[in-house]
Order: C-alpha cells, then structure tokens, then sequence
C-alpha cells in the first residue's frame, strides 16, 4: 500500500486576518483527499505559538461558525532548525511528526510575507505557495507598486505616509499636490481590506491615517479611480497560467472587510462581462505580474478597468489568496475547468518541484585547480 503524504496545513496567524485564515484552511482540508494524503493541521495562535493535537480540527470546523480565533489546545509545536529533519517537533519533549509538505494558508504580516517562508527554508521544507522574496513584495503595496512600474506594468498612482514622524498637515498637502480626494489609505502591510479606509475629504484623513497606522506604521494612500474590479488567478512555478476573468461588484462603497466576510454581499460574475481582447489583456498582466516578483505556486491579480478611460490598471497581486466557500480564486479555478480539489494537489505538486529545483543548486563555490605552467610542464617532461 503507497504511503500517504503528510501534509502539514498552517493556519491563524498573528494578524489581522487571523479568522479570515481559519475559514481558508478549513476547505483547504477538505479538498485534501484523505486516500492521498495525511493532514497534519497546525494552529497559529495571535500569541505567534504553533499547536497541533487530537482536538485541532474539530476547534477548527467550530471557528467556522463565527469569526473568532483559534483558542489554546493540544500540544506547542515548532519546526527545528536543522536542515533535512522535514518535521515539527514537540517543545515538551516527545517523538517528532514527520511532513512531506507544508500548505501555508496564512493571510497578512507573519504568515504571507515571507516570515513564515524563511522558516520553512531554513528548515529545508517543502511548502505550497511563493518564496521569501515574493511574499515579502507582494505584502508590502508600497515595494509591489513600484516593482510593477518598474516592470511597465500599469498601477494606480500612490505614496507613503509615516504618521508617527510626519504631521497632519504635511500628509494633506501631499495628497493635495499629487493624488487629490476623494483617495484610499490603507496600511502598507495586511490584507482582505483591513485597516482600510476611502476618505472623501480633508476631514475625514487624520481618523483614517490613525486606523491604519494602528496595523503598520507606514501607510499606502492611493488615488480613487471610478472603476470596474476584477481578478484572475495564476498557477504555476516557471511556466505559470492564467484563469478566466471574474469580476467582482461590492455592495458598499468599496469592497470592505464587512462585504467580504460579515455580511457577503458582494456579487462575483464568472466569467466576467467583458469583451474577449480586454479579458486577453488581463490575463497577460496577471503572468506579468506574477513573474515580476518572481512569484510560485498561485497567486490573484486585481485589477481596475477605468470606467473614464477605458485603462486597465493593476491594484495588487496576492500571495496566498483566500480559500473560503467565497473566495474569488478557487472559483475562478473551478469556471477554468480544474475543480477545487485538483488545484490543490497541483499546487502541492508544484511546491515538491520547486524543492526538487532548489535542492538541485550548487550551495557551494569550488575554485577550480590552479594552471601548470609551460615551464614547469616541459621540466617534468624532460625526466
């Protein structure tokens, strides 16, 4: 009988999206197929302790039914710290657990931005999703931004805030001089709209500045474009694809937390109403993207088409995009043809290639042996 492969699911967090996280890795289990593979579920507390035990899923299947954290149970875990052990390891003693792969599906800071990923390379794990690198870039909005201009590819304008060392009036005349209002501000680190505000005037920023640097102490404010939204998925390590088109219409002002995952009144349109050139068109970005922060495994596109004009804008790309029941990426996935089960083994698979790839590198230079001279050659020669 083929032994099953132990894939360690981490789900929580330290961030805002904590609860946000706990209802992703609950379908991401359930998608996994219990003949293929051995869950391991590990729990992230907001104290930042990793725990697993026999009561792990069942505190999991009952978050799903409010958005609240994970409470403590079970037994503290942590992943060692030499290389090739491929295991968690009990911090009271105790046999290790073994993994074969890890599946992060942490969204926000120490989780998607490469915190969590470092670990797992230090480890010499494989895991689903993006490296240090990407994860750290597509995080931080401000870094993502400028590498996507960099690339050519067309974003909204923006600039960052610090509000603990720039006063009130110096940030408004900025916004003044270069974006105008009505504009976004959000925090330069976190995700599923947390933090985020639309200030429709000078009176409603330092209210605005202060939520959002209460999650980060730099903050991203952004043009308001009147706009369309939608998003494309990407799968992939060096070859990556792209899925339909799904356009997403909030039903507030602008697709907050509360849309998202209070209330979800958003309506998704897969795939989406538009004309087949402009759809081609975002696809092709979203690869562009995806490859100009060097990203692996999956990813989600957002983007802006300008009701005004007509341009396609790119608003981010997202590392570890949601999984829940309404979640836009598996649902895309799903209209492309690859049902939600099977993008999760391709992703599983492409996490071993991309080990497979890395394990193959050289870790070390070896000079190559120094010339014999002609002189010495013709002496050794003439004996």
């Amino acid at each position: 009988m083929t032994r099953r492969m132990r894939v360690g699911v981490l789900f929580g967090g330290r961030s805002g999206e904590h609860e946000v996280s706990l209802r992703s890795a609950w379908q991401v289990i359930r998608a996994l197929d219990p003949a293929r593979y051995e869950v391991v579920p590990v729990a992230i507390g907001k104290d930042g302790r990793w725990r697993t035990g026999i009561d792990t899923l069942r505190l999991l299947e009952e978050a799903q039914q409010a958005l609240r954290p994970m409470p403590d149970h079970g037994v503290e875990m942590t992943v060692p710290s030499e290389p090739t052990r491929h295991a968690l390891v009990p911090l009271g003693g105790g046999a290790a657990v073994p993994l074969d792969v890890v599946f992060p599906v942490l969204h926000g800071t120490c989780g998607e931005d490469g915190t969590v990923q470092g670990l797992l390379e230090l480890a010499d794990i494989p895991y689903v999703g993006a490296g240090v690198l990407a994860s750290a870039v597509g995080m931080d909005k401000p870094t993502m931004k400028a590498v996507f201009r960099d690339a050519g590819i067309p974003v909204c304008r923006w600039l960052v805030a610090h509000p603990a060392r720039e006063p009130l009036a110096e940030v408004r005349a900025r916004i003044e001089a270069e974006l105008g209002f009505p504009c976004f501000v959000k925090p330069a680190n976190l995700g599923s709209s947390v933090g985020i505000a639309k200030v429709h005037g000078p009176g409603e920023l330092a209210a605005a500045l202060a939520e959002a640097a209460s999650f980060d102490r730099r903050v991203m404010i952004e043009e308001a474009v009147a706009a369309r939204e939608f998003e494309c998925g990407v799968l992939g390590n060096d070859a990556p694809e792209a899925s339909v088109v799904g356009e997403l219409v909030p039903s507030h002002e602008f697709y907050d937390y509360a849309d998202k995952y209070v209330e979800a009144g958003a309506r998704i349109v897969i795939p989406a109403p538009l004309p087949a050139e402009t759809a081609a068109a975002m696809q092709q970005l979203a690869v562009r993207a995806f490859r100009a922060i060097d990203c692996a495994g999956l990813a989600r596109v957002d983007f802006f088409l300008e009701e005004r004009s007509g341009r396609v804008l790119v608003n981010e790309i997202n590392t570890i995009p949601g999984f829940t029941l309404g979640s836009m990426f598996p649902r895309l996935w799903e209209a492309s043809g690859l049902p939600f089960p099977a993008v999760v083994d391709r992703l599983i698979a492409l996490a071993l290639e991309r080990h497979r790839v890395r394990a193959a590198r050289r870790l070390s230079f070896t000079p190559p042996a120094p010339a014999v001279s002609s002189a010495r050659r013709s002496s050794s020669g003439s004996r």
